[in-house]
């Protein structure tokens, strides 16, 4: 059985990006054009030109590295012998430009370097819509929580007076004679017959005799909407949404693009954000660290307060954390933790009395109450 893999000379594990490359490769380097006449070629193409189109799908190369090249027998990835083979040196040649950017299966690209493809038909120029892009500015409770916006966009929307083809009737609308109505003009470029988009009718293959008067032949016409964005639970700053459908309408019955919302979080006075962890710096005093304590914090999911300890002898910058108080993950695995980050300030101001009871518990502290700072000490001996 062949090996698709030796055939293009990569392993198992090659990314799609290495797949493609290694396929124009050869590709290249084993096109009919360049080595007319040699059967050896020819055959090698039509190799590497089935590899490829299995191995660059990923349905079909999971069938393929689990059953084999038999388990895509009956139309799974072709026609010939094995099911993943080429009929013609044509099929071969659609994949060998399908590789090289075409859209479509390869079919507008293909076209473009073989006049129109074997067929001698021509396809209806069709394009995708233009995309959008929107912002969202949302608190950071609305980030945590999840909620819908409601947003204005104008986009171009197809023409309901003439259903897109901005034509005031369809007897308005003629054969492009420059093209035939093919929507392109071909030229010669040594072996290839190159094709370009017709210049007068814009690849149409139509000419509009009489414009529709509402969109002045453009098929589209401005529209303003109204548009709910479910933004999740979770969404963190500079992520983006996709709205499917919600852009400008396509050329020649096209699909309309799409609309992309990125969201801006405001930040917040209190909390910060650490992936699905949420940061909160609590400050103590002196004797709150030294003796412990008990603290109410803010929850940022629910109304109630979160009651936590903080132990005696707590250092600072001592981290405290409280399981699932986190942000909501965006993805719906679970949630973060809150963690706690403990500032121990020191008492400033003092009265007469405050300053000579700290004088006087000066006086009877001992090495145990300060052991990082003995640690300290005794490694720093040695440099004097």
């Amino acid at each position: 059985m062949t090996d698709y893999y030796k055939v293009l000379g990569i392993t198992k594990s090659a990314t799609q990006d290495e797949i493609k490359k290694a396929y124009r490769k050869l590709a290249l380097k084993y096109h009919p054009d360049k080595n007319q006449g040699d059967s050896a070629a020819e055959a090698k193409f039509k190799d590497i030109s089935e590899a490829y189109e299995v191995l660059s799908d990923e349905q079909k190369r999971q069938m393929y590295d689990q059953f084999g090249a038999n388990a895509l027998k009956g139309g799974g990835a072709g026609g010939g012998p094995g099911g993943a083979g080429f009929s013609s040196m044509e099929d071969a040649l659609r994949t060998f430009m399908g590789a090289f950017g075409g859209g479509r299966g390869g079919d507008s690209v293909f076209e473009s370097f073989f006049g129109g493809g074997f067929g001698g038909g021509h396809a209806e120029y069709v394009t995708q819509g233009a995309s959008k892009k929107a912002e969202i500015k949302i608190s950071f409770e609305e980030a945590a929580k999840g909620i819908d916006k409601e947003i204005a966009i104008s986009n171009y929307a197809q023409c309901s007076t003439c259903s897109g083809s901005g034509a005031r009737s369809q007897e308005d609308i003629s054969r492009c004679d420059a093209c035939q109505g093919t929507g392109q003009v071909h030229q010669s470029r040594g072996f290839f017959s190159m094709s370009t988009v017709c210049p007068h009718c814009h690849g149409a293959g139509k000419m509009i005799k009489v414009a529709c008067s509402d969109c002045h032949g453009s098929g589209k016409v401005k529209h303003k909407q109204r548009v709910t964005i479910p933004i999740p639970a979770g969404i963190d700053d500079g992520m983006r949404l996709k709205m499917a459908g919600y852009g400008d309408a396509g050329e020649g019955g096209g699909p309309p693009g799409d609309l992309y919302v990125y969201i801006r979080v405001m930040p917040h006075d209190i909390f910060k954000r650490d992936g699905d962890n949420l940061i909160i710096e609590l400050p103590v005093s002196l004797t709150e660290a030294a003796l412990g304590v008990k603290k109410e914090l803010p929850s940022l999911l629910s109304q109630k307060p979160l009651r936590i300890s903080v132990p005696h002898g707590t250092q600072p910058g001592k981290i405290l954390r409280v399981k699932g108080e986190g942000m909501k993950n965006v993805h719906g695995r679970g949630k973060g933790d809150l963690l706690v980050k403990i500032l121990v300030e020191t008492p400033v101001n003092l009265s007469p009395k405050q300053k000579s009871l700290l004088e006087e518990f000066q006086k009877i502290e001992s090495p145990d109450n300060s052991p990082q700072r003995q640690s300290f000490l005794s490694k720093i001996k040695s440099l004097f």
